[in-house]
């Protein structure tokens, strides 16, 4: 076995002991029904808040320095927000969101703001 089949074998091993045991942790420290409305909600809010800091920066960082980029990407922003406000599927809002930065590229190619 030569050193960078090792390598791969061990990172394997590690992601699988370190993704097991952030699953397991949970099980084995509560063993009782969390009765605490505060952790409830904390938990309950942790995948959306995490989501949000890792998805919004990227929606106006990924586009570029073109002024054109970031008004495709504030429309699209921008219509997600409103639709998902208005409590739309997430279907319906993912694909208003990418009309709304589609039509607002096209838009802003045919005025010639960049």
């Amino acid at each position: 076995m030569n050193d960078s089949t090792f390598y791969l074998i061990m990172s394997i091993l590690v992601m699988a002991l370190v993704t097991y045991l952030i699953r397991m942790l949970p099980l084995a420290v509560f063993r009782k029904k969390i009765r605490s409305q505060f952790a409830l909600n904390f938990l309950y809010y942790v995948p959306y808040a995490v989501l949000s800091a890792m998805t919004i920066p990227a929606v106006f960082t990924s586009c570029g320095d073109s002024t054109a980029a970031i008004i495709s990407s504030a429309a699209g922003f921008l219509t997600a927000i409103i639709l998902s406000f208005a409590e739309k599927g997430l279907l319906t809002v993912a694909l208003s969101a990418c009309g709304a930065a589609f039509a607002a590229d096209l838009i802003t190619g045919w005025m010639n703001i960049v």
